[in-house]
């Protein structure tokens, strides 16, 4: 039989779910139990052979990093650092209580709020988190410290070395870059069909651009293929997603030509220029060396055609025309933030207003992202209060009673805490009823056998191989049941056990996660869904006064200067879509069947309609070059103000529907404008400027009532 050992296994008769499972069970088995057998029995270190141990199970165990083995190696390298600096720290704040409590605040806040960097650091954080608990508690011997080090570090070793070579996964997945990829050759071919008669697209071709624009979606990709981490290069790769669904359905949204020369003059190149772009951008997703001409030429054309008048043409010329410019500004987007996620800084310079992000340095990312959520709407902080709220109150009350084996209790309070009250009540029920079946088997085990502990060692990786398969695949309720056979398996080798071990355990996680319930209802109990709502209702609000800020420059004209670099309200708008897209992202974590049954909201079709509001303005608004822009007629600028006005009084509204208050009419008022006639005004001499604001706010339109549910 081929292929790889994993490969051979997951083709055996197991689920997939069981495969994977016994795949990492084995890794963390195999390093844990090495580790801690060569320093307790080859070198008689309990201390070295504690840290071995439980550094490996910490960062395998009772981490979650996603991706293969080899992607969970290559995190972890720069982890061992990290650890190092948590066990001194750890060692020496535990002499006395009040330091070890104000070091587990601070570090627990710390630890907790790196979720901000993506799923890798969020995945990381709990172990981390274990590695500053463990030298928190008694013996107070910061001589050991070097013992302590040693055995992390080769337990840490020993868990990357599993992690890269033994049984190895297959890749999950499709890579990000690739899908952007498809979608991007998806989209060439739809504007190569819309160039040419009878330009139009077929079922189809439509049908496999909602699939493609579908799968960018972050809820559709695996954790460890999303591109969510502050990083210059995961930022361009998110922005090349996010302009590849826009331009899918700007083309599918492509009204047909009205007919006549002068309507056919310039958009079918532009077209053509926009087919050219988006095999580059494909083919520079996939590796290959571009040198951007197509990109640049799309840039000449549209340029020309946003510039130059068409004589004689139509009305429904010039809204196709302007909709000709909406798919080119999308193609020119994902075509330049492709080239920052390939090439990072050294992408060619690309417009400030858009890519704010394409010349700074890692840093100045990182404290973007970071100062952009510290404030209590953000659930990254919310998440990081609570948790560390709650371990410095498990730690005081373990320092202040001296609870045997009191980590434990800090270690129920880390795994049982959940985001919501009720996830936490109903994770802490089956947790305490896993933890004393285990007990009670403990403590039989214990009575029978008493101090031999070649017994327990030699039950001791068998016992590991079935706790780490089946407590990630069973629930929490098997996980701790099997956790207490194991760590007492451990414990009993390390010193003379009695019964009454299996008691400690079940005291102390019964105190944990009681902790954990009490800090679960006081701060932010119901989880991200409220918080998702107001957030999203907040980001709507704003995007209305973008819009009638925009249109009411439109309309009165004036000097533009690209200096500005981006629209009225541009960076107020983008701090409330950052805080509705982390509402977003932790709300898809949180188990619906709990508190969200039955949402059958368009979240996503919500935070969409703030990156085109801002794509929008910025374009409207924002020139290539300094110029003075005449104010628009009379009969254009009253129009043009009304539609604008009309569509953020439906932002207005939806964000009343998501965010309710106590006079919110009990009627949802209709959001839907298609009997607005303003919308298919035609005033008499109207530029293009006044039909590519016309045309954006349809579209802005158009996302308010898919989000309200006027419309499938």
């Amino acid at each position: 039989m081929g292929g790889t050992p994993g490969e051979r296994l997951t083709k055996a008769r197991i689920p997939p779910a069981y495969a994977a499972a016994v795949r990492r069970s084995v890794r963390v088995t195999v390093s844990a139990a090495a580790g801690f057998y060569l320093f307790l029995y080859g070198f008689d270190s309990a201390v070295a052979a504690t840290y071995a141990l439980f550094a490996a199970v910490a960062m395998a165990g009772l981490s979650h990093i996603p991706g293969t083995g080899r992607q969970r190696a290559a995190t972890l390298l720069p982890v061992v650092p990290a650890c190092w600096v948590l066990i001194t720290i750890g060692t020496y704040l535990s002499v006395r209580t009040w330091s070890a409590v104000l070091g587990m605040l601070v570090v627990g806040f710390v630890l907790a709020f790196m979720a901000v960097g993506g799923p890798r650091p969020a995945g990381a954080a709990p172990g981390l988190q274990l590695m500053y608990i463990l030298p928190s508690f008694p013996p107070y011997v910061p001589e050991s410290l070097g013992e302590r080090l040693v055995g992390a570090t080769v337990g840490l070793a020993l868990l990357i070395l599993a992690e890269a070579f033994l049984l190895p996964d297959r890749a999950r997945g499709v890579p990000y870059r690739e899908l952007a990829a498809r979608a991007a050759d998806h989209a060439g071919r739809c504007a190569a069909d819309l160039a040419s008669a009878p330009y139009t697209l077929g079922d189809g071709a439509r049908r496999t651009a909602r699939e493609l624009s579908g799968g960018l979606r972050s809820s559709r990709v695996p954790e460890a293929e999303r591109p969510a981490g502050p990083g210059l290069r995961a930022r361009g790769l998110a922005h090349t997603g996010l302009a590849a669904r826009t331009l899918l359905g700007r083309l599918g949204a492509l009204p047909p030509p009205a007919g006549g020369p002068a309507e056919t003059r310039k958009w079918p190149a532009v077209l053509r220029a926009v087919h050219d772009a988006c095999l580059e951008t494909a083919s520079l997703l996939r590796g290959q060396e571009s040198r951007g001409d197509a990109r640049s030429r799309l840039q000449e054309l549209r340029h020309s055609l946003a510039e130059g008048a068409e004589p004689g043409a139509t009305p429904a010329g010039l809204r196709r025309h302007a909709a000709v410019l909406e798919v080119a500004d999308a193609a020119l987007a994902m075509s330049m933030a492709a080239e920052i996620a390939v090439r990072g800084r050294a992408a060619p310079a690309a417009a400030p207003g858009r890519f704010w992000y394409a010349r700074m340095r890692a840093p100045q990312l990182w404290w973007r992202r970071l100062s952009g959520h510290a404030g209590q709407r953000s659930v990254f902080f919310q998440n990081a209060v609570r948790i560390a709220l709650a371990l410095a109150a498990a730690r005081t009350i373990a320092g202040l009673d001296t609870l045997p084996h009191g980590f434990w209790m800090l270690l129920a309070t880390l795994t049982l805490t959940r985001t919501t009250a009720r996830e936490t009540r109903s994770t802490v029920r089956v947790a305490l009823t896993g933890t004393l079946v285990g007990a009670v088997v403990v403590a039989a085990l214990l009575s029978l056998v008493g101090t031999d502990t070649s017994v327990y060692a030699a039950a001791l990786p068998p016992l590991m191989l079935v706790a780490f398969t089946l407590g990630p695949v069973k629930g929490v309720g098997w996980a701790q049941a099997m956790f207490t056979m194991v760590v007492a398996l451990v414990f009993a080798q390390l010193a003379p056990a009695t019964w009454q071990l299996a008691e400690f355990r079940l005291l102390d996680v019964v105190a944990g996660s009681a902790v954990g319930a009490v800090f679960g209802l006081l701060a932010w109990p119901k989880g991200a869904h409220d918080e998702l709502r107001r957030a999203v209702a907040t980001m709507l609000r704003s995007t209305a006064e973008t819009v009638v800020a925009t249109t009411s420059q439109l309309a009165a004209g004036g000097a533009r200067a690209p200096v500005a670099a981006t629209s009225p309200g541009h960076r107020s708008l983008q701090h409330a879509l950052i805080m509705a897209e982390s509402a977003y992202a932790q709300y898809r974590s949180e188990p619906k069947a709990l508190d969200t049954t039955g949402d059958t909201q368009d979240w996503q079709a919500a935070l969409l309609s703030g990156h085109h509001t801002l794509w929008g303005a910025d374009r409207l608004l924002v020139p290539l070059e300094p110029t003075v822009v005449p104010p628009l007629p009379q009969e254009s600028a009253e129009a043009v103000t009304r539609i604008g006005d009309r569509v953020a009084a439906g932002m207005l509204l939806v964000s009343a529907r998501l965010d309710p208050i106590g006079d919110t009419p009990g009627t949802p008022v209709a959001v839907g404008a298609r009997a607005f006639a303003d919308f298919a005004a035609e005033p008499p001499g109207a530029p293009r400027r006044y039909y590519a604001a016309v045309e954006w706010l349809d579209a802005l339109m158009t996302d308010m009532e898919r989000i309200a549910g006027d419309r499938k």
